[in-house]
């Protein structure tokens, strides 16, 4: 995969890309556990959140580089 695209004429970093997916997958999954009250068990959920992110996101970012 090219290391950027173009995007309305502006070149824009393929790892936009994964992060734009990741915000979708992580909204989904946040939704999901929040229904299911995992957060009541996490002892920072704000934080929880956001680790999960990271995950989705350094997930995303490798699969890309593949």
């Amino acid at each position: 995969m090219p290391r950027e695209f173009a995007l309305l004429d502006a070149l824009v970093p393929t790892l936009f890309l994964a992060f734009l997916v990741s915000i979708v997958f992580h909204t989904l999954l946040d939704r999901i556990m929040g229904r299911c009250g995992v957060y009541r068990h996490v002892w920072h959920p704000p934080l929880f959140r956001l680790s999960i992110f990271a995950c989705i996101f350094g997930t995303c970012g490798l699969l890309i580089l593949r």
